[in-house]
């Protein structure tokens, strides 16, 4: 949000003007998720589509629905928060121009770990964000490969765990933060395979479908059909 703006609260975002750094891409249909978790209907904003800070590299090539805009070229999204063109930005990393105490970019929410174990407890759902794709040709050629990846990306998450617990080093109270995580969401808050995200994987397909970007609605199955049969 922009320090000293019009919105304070969930309810202020209701009919204004959004930006977001993509409009398809996997982050961006759980942002929509999110505010659905909020009370605030994404299809009540106004959004505008486009770069945070600097130009970055297009992954998606998708035409923008009808009322979506994207910003002047050259012009970035936080430029146009901090002019008050727009109320608030939705972004990955955080912006440029972010300062907690101090803005002009300051969260909507002080408290975001309240507020993200909130939304654990009552959907169950971290959201996952991320695949690990093969090329066909490779897989058809040799199937075993799908399951020994996935296998051997459990074993590297085990490990990585693991060296968290035996050697906290990324903050004097990450063991304070990983005991009160596992606390909530249990052991394995990053679990890998398709069961234990199918939850996770349902809510995004229906997302995807009720905002528009696929045409019907994909099952988790379908998606995964594939990989599940080999």
């Amino acid at each position: 949000m922009r320090k000293g703006g019009p919105v304070k609260s969930p309810a202020d975002l209701i009919g204004k003007r959004v930006g977001m750094y993509d409009w398809v891409a996997s982050g961006s249909i759980w942002y929509r998720h999110f505010l659905k978790f909020i009370e605030v209907p994404p299809e009540s904003l106004e959004w505008w589509i486009g770069d945070i800070d600097t130009p970055r590299a297009t992954t998606h090539v998708y035409t923008l629905p009808a009322g979506v805009r994207r910003p002047p070229q050259g012009r970035s999204l936080s430029e146009m928060l901090i002019a008050g063109e727009i109320d608030a930005i939705y972004s990955p990393p955080r912006p440029q121009r972010y300062d907690s105490v101090n803005g002009p970019i300051v969260r909507l929410f002080s408290d975001i770990r309240a507020v993200e174990r909130d939304y654990f407890r009552r959907t169950r759902c971290f959201p996952p964000q991320h695949l690990v794709i093969l090329r066909r040709d490779i897989w058809e050629r040799d199937k075993w490969i799908a399951r020994s990846l996935t296998e051997a990306f459990i074993r590297c998450n085990d490990q990585f765990a693991a060296a968290q617990r035996r050697f906290p080093y990324v903050s004097p109270w990450l063991d304070i933060e990983l005991e009160e995580t596992e606390a909530l969401m249990g052991t394995d808050f990053h679990p890998y395979g398709f069961e234990k995200n199918r939850k996770a994987v349902d809510i995004f397909c229906r997302q995807a479908h009720e905002l528009g970007i696929v045409t019907r609605p994909i099952t988790a199955e379908e998606y995964f059909a594939e990989y599940l049969a080999s």
